[in-house]
């Protein structure tokens, strides 16, 4: 993750220039809205979406780029 792109894993997909919100694993209080860049589907029926974060506050970027590793 950067902040000007994401790539999450979903079991929906979902079109390029939706907007969606979602939870970010077991991390309470934070809630992550992306506007969705591409989608496609993987072989094990889950869908990788890439987009942009919207209103992500630093301290949540960050959390998010220590859980990347």
């Amino acid at each position: 993750m950067t902040a000007d792109k994401i790539t999450l894993r979903s079991t929906v997909p979902s079109p390029p220039g939706s907007r969606i919100e979602g939870a970010v694993g077991d991390v309470r209080g934070v809630t992550l809205r992306v506007k969705v860049h591409g989608c496609r589907r993987e072989t094990g029926g889950e869908f990788v979406l890439e987009g942009r974060p919207l209103d992500l506050p630093r301290e949540h970027r960050e959390m998010l780029a220590k859980l990347q590793g």
